[in-house]
């Protein structure tokens, strides 16, 4: 009887794939294929080819095979270090197989003394230990350690997200990695997200036996990338029994010994692991009915034993985590508090102390944590790290370079990932006092949701906090672009208004316009007030969250010279700081005494500025004019969703301001009088409709258009939304009137909040570049957020109308609609008709809400 099987054994040299398959015919490419067969203990009488496949007889004549060896058909490609060192073929098509970890990387000596480098267990009492990266036996010897210090049983959580292999050499197991030829000691991270590092490592094995059929059984690894003597080093590969995947290291010891776990948990090198990470992590608790709070007390604890590489910074933090979890079980009366020496910096950061005084129990959380990262810090010290990062970044200058970047933004990132990193600690210890006495009910990503307002405060950890500030521009780091730049006068009105764009929406005192100067601000003004339209009390609502100064009677704002089109945010908890910054950029243009680039109209110039004043002082002086005008700064995010405390500062000032005058008018205005201001001017006009009651709404139009359901905003998402809310299709037309009303005079610009959606999604297949497509993603995602958030805030607006409206916005939805699951979908936001949502990292309220720049991608072209 006929049997099929692959050839898994001895391959003889050839050509590589790629030259062989341009060779002969069929019949040839079966002989090529004999060349890598070898049946062991020659138990082949005879070899026959045909069409299909090579055929074998045993000796005995009793069996039959067929050999399906496709390795030729690979495109496996080939490659050398230097012209000093030998080619050979690639893992995954360009990388070299190094050893994982040298000896030098273990600082506390234990490898020979417990089988694993840096080897330790934390202060304390507490069962938990971390280390570097094993080979198998080192693995077994670190098991046998553990079961004669008493532990019954040992969860082992493996923490890296690279790739490893092990090569059998002497015995034993030891660990390889593939790197990069550019930078070999640099472990590969983000591989492709769609396979897990286990898929991977499976893969990379398959390739490595392949080449070592090609190659006489052997294949090249690397092991002193340093001065490379005696490299590469060549390892005997008969069969994949010589190759182990990290599964097979690490379970296989497990059989004999039942009561121990083996989990893979891959945290980030640097900053905070990803929300699902933290649920495996929890899982693990569920899992484990000894870290329950209802365990059986007479039973020891389990040992957590965490490992990544060298088991200093993705250990460290595993072992934090582990601490937490322990403290939690064990309660704070065992707290091993007083043996801790912590660390004396204290993190005087602002974002650590708007967390702390929102948690609950904000200062006990702050605590334990750091009581944690005393306990863990023998190797690592996450405080230490943020506080020595800063004070390089303190005392670096700009224009030192160091690996192409400057060293200043090397060391900003590096403060920001280990402060992210440190929250994130505070954030899931809030996490657990809240449900760790439940069982977790929720998992880590549903409680974030439910309590969204730590991604918006995470979202303002950023370089504001860190760095220079934006108003230094008399240094080059920063240059001046005019107004006319910066808003093209699409509704012809600058020469009648002396401002761009300036419009009305029909029958009501809502006005817009781009950024006025002095001039224009009292042309507007005495147009509001003239005998026509006599407003009498008229309240200012200036939305820009960037610096912005009248110098000479134009006005500028400072940008990044590579790019002139997004704005600098600054990021403030109060718009009083922005006045604080603009007075100080003033002072920074008025002391300067040599001329500054700016750039106008014109193209660059070079100027001296004689007067200069900031937004508020041009409206003190009109407020002496016209007593009945009132001002306020509202910041608002170009292109975003205005931000929860956003509306509730509008809905205020208007309920304010018509408080006073129920005729009052209100103007907006941002740098160029379109994407903010129009954002601005529906919300007052759903407010205005509310107080003084609804238009009639005419029936739906027919859109002969095509996908017209996308131009009326029907997306999936959007409708997942409107089914979750009270009356929810009402809602949405409503806001649909609104943004049709607002938008009306706008048709010049071939701008509409809603059908903006659609348009800039479809320029993404149009995209020049990777960048250019991600950039216009995200942007896409904005306009579809705010969509979305205009339809809550009128949802939220009918049924707080009862109250007056007396709780705030951002309070009806993280105490309202985040039960109803709305910030659930938020954090899982896109186009799923499309394309599958969570393919983008800006899919996620983390990363989606954190300020972005376009840097190097131009949004030339792109109505914003």
């Amino acid at each position: 009887m006929g049997a099929s099987a692959s050839a898994t054994s001895q391959a003889a040299p050839f050509a590589p794939t790629h030259q062989a398959d341009h060779q002969g015919n069929g019949m040839a490419e079966h002989r090529r294929s004999l060349q890598s067969v070898n049946i062991r203990n020659s138990k082949a009488k005879s070899i026959i080819t045909n069409k299909v496949a090579p055929v074998v007889i045993t000796n005995n004549c009793r069996e039959e095979f067929q050999i399906h060896d496709k390795i030729q058909s690979a495109n496996y490609s080939m490659g050398r270090i230097s012209d000093l060192l030998p080619e050979h073929y690639l893992v995954l098509g360009e990388f070299f197989m190094v050893q994982d970890v040298y000896s030098r990387g273990d600082v506390l000596n234990t490898t020979k003394s417990h089988g694993s480098p840096n080897f330790r267990k934390v202060k304390g009492n507490y069962p938990l230990f971390g280390m570097g990266q094993p080979s198998l036996s080192g693995f077994k010897q670190v098991l046998q350690r553990l079961q004669i210090d008493g532990c019954e049983v040992v969860i082992f959580i493996y923490l890296r997200e690279e790739p490893v292999v092990f090569f059998r050499s002497d015995g034993d197991f030891i660990p390889y990695t593939p790197r990069g030829r550019e930078n070999l000691h640099e472990n590969l991270h983000d591989l492709d997200r769609e396979l897990s590092a286990e898929q991977i490592e499976l893969s990379i094995r398959k390739e490595l036996c392949d080449f070592a059929k090609l190659s006489e059984n052997m294949f090249y690894v690397y092991n002193d990338i340093e001065h490379f003597k005696d490299e590469p080093q060549q390892v005997q590969i008969l069969s994949e029994e010589d190759i182990h995947v990290t599964e097979e290291v690490y379970k296989r010891p497990l059989f004999s010994q039942p009561l121990h776990r083996y989990y893979r948990l891959p945290l980030p090198m640097e900053g905070a692991p990803l929300e699902e990470t933290i649920d495996a992590f929890v899982n693990i608790l569920r899992e484990t009915p000894n870290l329950s709070l209802m365990r059986d007390s007479a039973r020891p604890l389990p040992a957590l034993l965490f490992s990544c590489q060298v088991g200093v910074g993705r250990t460290n933090l595993g072992l934090i985590l582990g601490a937490l979890v322990f403290h939690h079980l064990q309660g704070a009366s065992k707290s091993p508090r007083q043996e801790i020496q912590k660390s004396e910096h204290k993190l005087d950061f602002q974002v650590i102390q708007l967390l702390i005084s929102r948690l609950p129990k904000g200062q006990q959380v702050l605590d334990e944590v750091d009581d944690a990262v005393a306990m863990c810090s023998e190797m690592h010290n996450i405080k230490n790290a943020v506080y020595e990062n800063k004070l390089k970044l303190e005392g670096i200058g700009e224009d030192y370079q160091i690996q192409g970047s400057s060293t200043k933004g090397y060391f900003l990132q590096r403060t920001l990932q280990s402060l992210e990193r440190y929250v994130y600690l505070l954030v899931f210890n809030a996490y657990l006092h809240d449900q760790y006495p439940q069982a977790f009910p929720q998992s880590f990503s549903q409680w974030l949701c439910m309590n969204a307002w730590i991604y918006r405060l995470l979202a303002s950890m950023d370089s504001s906090e860190l760095s220079a500030p934006a108003s230094l521009i008399t240094d080059g780091i920063r240059v001046l672009v005019s107004s006319e730049v910066l808003a093209t006068d699409l509704l012809s009105t600058a020469k009648e208004m002396k401002v761009a764009n300036f419009r009305r929406v029909y029958k009501m005192a809502l006005y817009g316009m781009a950024q006025p100067n002095s001039e224009a601000l009292a042309v507007v003004m005495c147009y509001l007030t003239d005998q026509r339209r006599g407003h009498s009390t008229i309240l200012w609502l200036n939305l820009q969250e960037e610096l912005v100064l009248e110098a000479n009677g134009q006005m500028f704002t400072p940008r990044e010279p590579g790019c002139l089109e997004q704005p600098i945010p600054v990021c403030v908890q109060h718009p009083q700081q922005l006045q604080e910054m603009e007075l100080a950029l003033k002072q920074d243009v008025l002391r300067c005494e040599k001329w500054l680039e700016v750039i106008t109209e014109q193209d660059k110039q070079m100027r001296m500025f004689k007067t200069c004043h900031t937004i508020e002082e041009l409206f003190v002086h009109q407020k002496s004019i016209h007593p009945g005008l009132s001002y306020q700064r509202i910041p608002l995010s170009d292109c975003c969703a205005p931000k929860e405390e956003v509306f509730d500062h509008l809905l205020e000032a208007m309920k304010s301001s018509l408080a006073e005058d129920p005729n009052c008018a209100f103007i907006f205005n941002c740098h160029n009088g379109k994407d903010r201001t129009t954002a601005a001017m529906v919300i007052a006009t759903l407010t205005l409709w509310h107080i003084n009651g609804f238009p009639e709404c005419e029936e739906d139009e027919i859109v002969s258009v095509p996908d017209a359901k996308y131009t009326k905003g029907e997306f999936e998402v959007v409708m997942q939304v409107v089914r979750v809310l009270p009356d929810g299709h009402r809602v949405k037309r409503e806001v649909d009137v609104a943004l049709d009303v607002v938008s009306e005079t706008m048709t010049p610009m071939h701008y509409h909040l809603r059908e903006i959606i659609i348009s800039t999604y479809r320029q993404i297949k149009m995209a020049k570049s990777e960048a250019d497509a991600q950039w216009l993603r995200l942007r896409s995602l904005q306009y579809l957020e705010r969509y979305i958030y205009l339809i809550l805030f009128n949802c939220y607006l009918h049924l707080e109308k009862k109250d007056s409206w007396r709780r705030s916005f951002s309070q009806w939805m993280y105490q309202v609609a985040a039960r109803a699951g709305v910030y659930a979908i938020l954090n899982h936001l896109g186009f799923s008709e499309f394309e599958n949502p969570d393919d983008s990292s800006m899919a996620r309220l983390r990363f989606r809400w954190l300020p972005h720049s376009v840097r190097s991608i131009p949004m030339r072209g792109q109505l914003i």
